[in-house]
């Protein structure tokens, strides 16, 4: 509490430089209210206890993209922001398991959206499950209801559901998935529970 959106997106750029990235592509922290517009451009609203924090990562290494969301709240979160992030957390582990070699773009967004639908909170989830990356930060495959691109091994693609409450918070947790032969395996390898501080 206390620091700006823009104060901590410095710091964790920096971080990101100072352990090798070629580049911070970007970061989006959108505390609070902002959490609720999947695009918030990082700001000066100063982080308050009891704010959701969805932070937005893209960095280069290598000549490669890397792209990663995670949540944290400032205090102790109430239920409906729990009950939304176990519901957006398991809207992502079934988009990842659906992320198999052989199968649709579609098939992936389906699994993600059905379960936040069947939540009660289809409503909130505003844009695509994912988009591919690689020596671009969007580039094709793109996962979204209509894309009829079959899965293969090498394929790299973000899962990144998201519940966005007008005027409240947003919660989104994005991986980067690999394709490989019959399976897809997760590159992020960072934990998956809320980050709480505070």
């Amino acid at each position: 509490p206390g620091v700006t959106e823009r104060q901590v997106g410095d710091t964790i750029a920096n971080y990101f430089r100072e352990h090798g990235a070629e580049a911070v592509d970007f970061v989006i922290v959108a505390s609070g209210p902002n959490g609720a517009f999947p695009h918030h451009e990082t700001g000066d609203r100063l982080l308050e206890t009891g704010d959701t924090i969805v932070i937005d990562i893209g960095a280069t290494l290598g000549g490669y993209k890397s792209d990663i969301t995670r949540v944290v709240h400032l205090g102790k979160p109430p239920a409906g922001v729990s009950e939304v992030y176990e519901a957006v957390l398991e809207a992502n582990r079934r988009g990842r398991q659906a992320a198999v070699s052989g199968a649709h773009a579609y098939e992936v967004d389906r699994a993600a959206r059905e379960y936040l639908e069947q939540a009660g909170l289809g409503a909130y989830f505003t844009h695509r499950t994912g988009h591919g990356l690689g020596l671009e930060i969007h580039e094709p495959p793109w996962i979204t209801s209509t894309s009829q691109t079959r899965l293969e091994p090498g394929m790299v693609f973000s899962v990144e559901p998201g519940v966005y409450i007008p005027g409240k918070f947003g919660v989104r947790i994005e991986d980067i998935i690999v394709v490989t032969e019959g399976e897809s395996h997760n590159l992020t390898g960072l934990d998956h529970s809320l980050i709480v501080k505070g």
